[in-house]
């Protein structure tokens, strides 16, 4: 209960002013419903936003060599790399200190190895001068240019050196550079030769599949949804659970069968033959390919597309179909004018769904997709697991979000994201 003060503001029962007790106890409140949400804030923290920070933050970042070769780095900075000329011997001293010091805490492999990435052979080169260097005697009066060149070789290529003062900053934008075909240089960006120009085609590839995808769902889930959605329930029931079935069965297992049945003497060709619709000797080839890849992930990503789809068709009240058709409409101008627009943010809803899930698969594209039908996500994956080039991995990952991101701002501004909804 509450009073009031004649001469000053509303008091509760213990004296205190109404409006602060009242602040108080939305404090505690919110404080309450923060804490009752902190593990899941807690857990989107850990698995969402640090990892997508840590990409970001690998894209850029190349500490490297200024930190296993710091007095090289620093030698290097006065040296014109489009003189056409060799370092002077304090760059080599400079390096065969480094060096020296890099091979006895084994860190040469490393510095070796994030070079190779923009010079072939640069590994090499490390690990064989790195045995040597251990022995070398830094106090002695000797020229290390000549020592390192007669070490090997590749010392003095002019190239080594430019490849080693180009990717000495402890910031680059080489790894996105690589990611569109192009490498940092010493003269600025250039584009890679023509054998190593892949990454811009798997991009390409994988936005237009992914779409192709997207379409095949559309269609092949909209009759499915529109009878899920007016059978009687017995039968809607016994379909949903056909449709959900996909979920209880292995994606690799479901992959894999695929993989089976379109091989040229799989299950498909052997009916096409079977039923004299195709020659033996013309059996079609459906695997290893971008046909393969989309036949197999329209299959995965198909109950994704009807969930949605179903939600908001349930919703429809039958009742505007038949009033339509009262006024004089035929089926096909009732179903259109009337059904389809307020079926359209299910389709938005799938759309997005399938289309994001679908840029970043990795598994079914690898077993089903061949060379021809692989996406950028099995690049990533490469790149992480193989290659071990992890700025190009968070590059090419960075990438590819901002084009989701992008995707998702366009289709917001075109259809409107309120638009979309999964029923209701």
């Amino acid at each position: 209960m509450s009073y009031t003060d004649d001469n000053g503001p509303m008091m509760t029962m213990d004296g205190k002013p109404l409006k602060r007790s009242l602040a108080i106890a939305l404090r505690r409140q919110k404080v309450r419903a923060l804490l009752l949400i902190s593990p899941l804030l807690i857990f989107v923290l850990f698995t969402f936003l640090f990892p997508i920070a840590s990409m970001l933050f690998r894209s850029v970042e190349n500490d490297i060599v200024s930190e296993i070769l710091p007095e090289t780095v620093v030698a290097l900075y006065s040296w014109d790399a489009e003189s056409g000329e060799l370092p002077d011997e304090i760059v080599y001293s400079a390096f065969a200190g480094d060096l020296q010091l890099a091979a006895k805490a084994k860190d040469h492999t490393r510095v070796g190895l994030r070079l190779n990435y923009e010079k072939s052979g640069m590994a090499s080169l490390f690990k064989k001068t790195a045995r040597q260097a251990k022995k070398w005697d830094l106090k002695a009066d000797t020229s290390f240019k000549a020592k390192l060149i007669e070490t090997h070789k590749g010392w003095a290529d002019i190239a080594v050196w430019q490849t080693l003062k180009t990717h000495s900053s402890r910031y680059t934008t080489g790894y996105f550079l690589n990611s569109i075909d192009m490498r940092k240089t010493v003269s600025g960006p250039e584009f890679q030769p023509e054998d190593r120009q892949i990454l811009v085609t798997l991009f390409k590839r994988t936005l237009i599949i992914s779409l192709v995808i997207t379409m095949s769902c559309i269609l092949l889930s909209y009759p499915v949804a529109w009878l899920l959605a007016n059978l009687p329930m017995r039968q809607a029931n016994l379909l949903m659970i056909l449709v959900l079935l996909p979920f209880w069965t292995s994606l690799l297992v479901r992959t894999s069968a695929w993989k089976v049945m379109l091989q040229q003497q799989g299950v498909i060709n052997d009916l096409l033959v079977a039923l004299g619709m195709i020659e033996e000797t013309g059996r079609l080839a459906l695997i290893n390919n971008q046909l393969g890849t989309v036949i197999a992930m329209t299959h995965i990503l198909l109950p994704f597309m009807i969930l949605p789809m179903y939600s908001v068709m349930q919703s429809i009240p039958p009742t505007y179909l038949r009033a339509a058709k009262s006024l004089g409409a035929t089926n096909w101008t009732a179903f259109w004018r009337i059904y389809f627009p307020q079926s359209v943010p299910g389709i938005g809803a799938g759309s997005i769904l399938v289309f994001i899930l679908s840029i970043g698969y990795y598994i079914t594209p690898e077993i089903v997709g061949g060379n021809k039908g692989v996406f950028i996500s099995n690049r990533i994956a490469y790149h992480i697991f193989q290659s071990m080039n992890w700025g190009l991995a968070a590059a090419l990952g960075t990438i590819l979000l901002v084009a989701v991101l992008i995707l998702y701002w366009a289709y917001d501004k075109i259809v409107g994201i309120d638009n979309v909804k999964l029923g209701g």
